[in-house]
């Protein structure tokens, strides 16, 4: 088998990736951020913490490990780009992988020496996520790399192409407005599901108007994907990469609005909201495939 150590590189990178965005979405769940003090990359003033607190543990491991795949995803670029160099798409991930990696580690290091708005510190969790799906992204490439792909290449109109773009741009919007939820401490601001504070509208003031918000926008989120998998059912579902990855989509962004129901059901509780972070992220990784074979498809009229 061909690349066979990259393959197994980018999924283990792929793996650490994921880890990394659910101890993100951890660090911001128990309000860890300032668990080391306002310095980076020392914890106390310390490289290793002594003594510390459990907040002090969670924030402390996320940057070691997010340290850690930082390294492991520019290795992987760098191998992708030098090893795959055929694959036209894979120099575009291994740079988007490096690039938004980087930002992540930025933006994490300069909230915690200056701090951040909400709004920046949103942007946070999306960074790593577009850096997570281009790992996925460039791992799925090396298994492409000894295979004939012209069979998973789509003749689709030019309608079709763009709708699949703007749920990749739309799904995107929807994951800074449930960062934006979480940073801004407006989580609980909506009691009940699928009414909010046993309104069909509420009173949009404060926190419930941004998470009255990411609701809405959730929700449109779940119709926008069945009916394009709808369409693509009627129209491509021949190309079976193309209609299991469109089916794949559908099914987690069931699982996702099940899962938000149940963070609201069960107060927040740290697991469900833990899930909620790994489901958007699947969710979003496979989007971002889609849109590669909607990238990579014959136009027709």
């Amino acid at each position: 088998m061909k690349y066979i150590f990259l393959k197994l590189f980018g999924i283990l990178t792929s793996f650490g990736m994921l880890i990394v965005l659910i101890q993100g979405a951890l660090v911001t769940q128990t309000g860890s951020g300032d668990a080391c003090g306002a310095e980076w990359p020392l914890c106390y003033g310390e490289l290793i913490p002594s003594n510390p607190t459990i907040p002090t543990l969670i924030e402390y491991t996320h940057r070691l490990v997010s340290g850690v795949l930082g390294i492991m995803v520019i290795a992987l670029a760098i191998w992708s780009w030098v090893r795959l160099k055929q694959i036209k798409e894979s120099r575009f991930f291994a740079v988007i992988a490096v690039v938004f990696i980087i930002f992540q580690g930025l933006l994490g290091a300069a909230a915690v020496v200056w701090g951040q708005s909400d709004a920046v510190m949103a942007l946070h969790f999306g960074f790593s996520l577009v850096s997570f799906a281009s790992v996925v992204l460039l791992t799925v490439l090396a298994f492409e790399a000894d295979k004939d792909m012209s069979e998973v290449v789509p003749n689709m109109t030019g309608g079709l192409r763009k709708s699949i773009y703007f749920v990749l741009v739309y799904i995107y919007i929807v994951v800074y407005s449930g960062a934006f939820v979480r940073h801004t401490g407006s989580s609980g601001a909506c009691e009940g599901w699928p009414l909010c504070n046993g309104q069909l509208i509420p009173s949009l003031t404060d926190g419930v108007l941004i998470q009255f918000g990411h609701r809405i926008l959730a929700g449109l989120l779940f119709i926008i994907i069945l009916l394009l998998f709808i369409r693509i059912h009627k129209e491509l579902r021949h190309f079976k990469a193309f209609y299991w990855t469109a089916f794949t989509a559908l099914l987690f962004i069931t699982t996702q609005v099940i899962s938000g129901a149940i963070v609201i059901f069960t107060t927040f509780n740290l697991y469900a909201t833990m899930f909620h972070a790994f489901m958007i992220s699947l969710l979003f990784t496979t989007i971002s495939y889609l849109t590669l074979l909607a990238y990579r498809g014959r136009t027709i009229k």
